[in-house]
């Protein structure tokens, strides 16, 4: 064993040559900075004074992880950080290299560095075609929303007026935890459900109640890759688990990590490959759960959305050990900008997660949640969502058809059973990435699939959103797309 893993690190160091052998990269243990921001701090620098020059190649996430002796998640989250900065180009498979546009000057400390706003100002946004994440923003009922939303603005009392329940108006806790029995199988009380301000607020109370430094977290791969940067944020230690055609493969998850404290799911529609978990994987998680004294955070996020077929049953309706924590979110059925979400806890953490709730995550107002709450105990949710199941099918057809008819046999299209987008793969695409950029430079907004990569390649693709793009204007569309990638189409200006 010993022997093993002295031959790993002299492997490690021969790969380590070149560009980083003029880099003192070593950690410092004893320091309060994030690893992976003294790794940061170490390249950027070599950069800026021309110990690394434009170009030059930097060595793979996994010899430098192993090389420092830390998570390869760790170094991942530093090149993100190095390529959000300008200072290197990721190239997908062939590595990553210091910009080859990079001058040598110094740049200013990134604290320092003026930015574009992360968000457009307001009243600039635009929906882009492909854009992921949103539901149809067109055919949202404003006027309904405005009548409710007067309502309770004029309704407002002094209860309403002061420091709120910390886990949640009481109203919208019942709405919901009576929806979830319905929709979702779930049976649980109105006092296991706590409102949060959306799934990214869901998952820091989780992790600050439950998480410990060094545990290990499976993460589907591909996973949705604002997890993995915020799981890799923390330090956890990320161990990324296949997905074939039945979901997560629990059995190569128990041969890598089995004693993983963590498992990340998205069972009812994978993100972002589509697919279900099957019923015997889902018990064969759940018994490994209870096994290991593991905890499962289900996110639901856009389960609601099958065509063909009823909703499946959550993974939590099949939780009789309590080791499941099911996390749902109003911004696909609804609009994002409501930062309205939820989760339904096991009651053995209850208390904690509540203790947390009033110490730190006291931040959403009562107002939103008293509306979304009659939304749903008037009937206008399950309504609304119907309406949107029709239309996500029409467009989804639509888009479906428009692609294949454009790219004919130079596209692959792999329609699942529900969700909100597409996943086409494109015969001879070296870099879905560089595929993005040309798209983005036309006014469109697809996503590459590669991003979403944990440890093992996925392969290259385009996650395509139909939610926002009219039947009528689908083949203009698929028109633009096969124009930008081919380079063919007209710039948008601004894009």
């Amino acid at each position: 064993m010993r022997r093993a893993k002295i031959e790993r690190k002299d492997r490690a160091k021969k790969n380590l040559t070149g560009a980083s052998s003029r880099v003192a990269m070593e950690l410092d243990r004893q320091s309060k900075t994030p690893y992976y921001r003294q790794i940061y701090e170490r390249l950027s620098d070599a950069i800026v004074h021309g110990v690394l020059r434009p170009g030059e190649r930097l060595p793979s996430a996994r010899s430098l992880a192993s090389h420092l002796a830390t998570s390869r998640g760790t170094i991942d989250l530093a090149y993100d950080l190095l390529s959000g900065e300008g200072y290197v180009q990721s190239l997908g498979a062939a590595g990553t290299v210091v910009a080859p546009d990079f001058s040598g000057g110094l740049k200013p400390p990134v604290s320092l560095t003026r930015r574009p706003p992360a968000e457009p100002a307001p009243g600039t946004f635009t929906v882009k075609p492909f854009m992921m994440g949103l539901p149809a923003l067109d055919a949202f009922p404003r006027k309904l929303w405005a009548r409710l939303s007067a309502r309770h603005a004029r309704a407002l009392t002094s209860p309403a007026m002061v420091v709120p329940d910390p886990a949640g108006y009481g109203p919208l806790r019942n709405a919901i935890a009576s929806y979830l029995a319905v929709s979702r199988g779930i049976l649980c009380s109105t006092e296991q459900v706590i409102i949060t301000s959306g799934f990214q607020s869901a998952l820091g109370l989780i992790t600050r109640v439950l998480f410990k430094p060094g545990d290990q977290f499976w993460l589907e791969d591909p996973c949705y890759f604002i997890v993995r940067r915020a799981l890799q944020a923390i330090e956890a230690d990320v161990v990324g688990v296949p997905v074939d055609a039945e979901g997560i493969e629990v059995a190569v998850g128990i041969a890598k990590a089995p004693r993983a404290h963590f498992a990340y799911v998205t069972p009812s529609h994978q993100a972002p490959l589509g697919v279900s978990l099957s019923l015997a994987r889902r018990t064969a998680l759940l018994s490994w759960a209870a096994s290991a004294d593991a905890w499962i955070i289900e996110d639901d996020y856009d389960s609601e959305f099958r065509y063909g077929s009823r909703p499946l049953p959550a993974l939590k309706s099949l939780d009789q050990a309590g080791r499941v924590l099911y996390v749902g979110s109003f911004s696909k059925v609804l609009f994002p900008g409501l930062r309205l979400g939820y989760v339904v806890v096991p009651e053995s953490q209850l208390d904690r997660l509540k203790r947390m709730c009033q110490l730190l995550y006291c931040d959403r107002p009562v107002l939103n949640q008293a509306i979304v709450a009659d939304f749903m105990t008037e009937g206008h949710f399950a309504r609304h969502i119907k309406r949107m199941r029709k239309l996500y099918a029409d467009r989804r057809a639509a888009v479906a058809a428009a692609l294949v008819d454009v790219f004919g046999r130079k596209i692959e299209l792999q329609l699942q059973a529900g969700g909100m987008h597409l996943l086409a793969r494109l015969p001879g695409c070296k870099s879905d990435v560089d595929w993005v950029a040309r798209a983005a430079s036309h006014g469109l907004a697809p996503v590459a699939l590669s991003e979403w990569r944990v440890e093992e390649d996925c392969g290259q693709g385009l996650l395509l959103s139909f939610t926002n793009i009219p039947p009528q204007n689908a083949n203009e569309a698929a028109l633009r797309l096969k124009q930008a990638i081919s380079g063919t189409g007209k710039r948008v200006q601004g894009a």
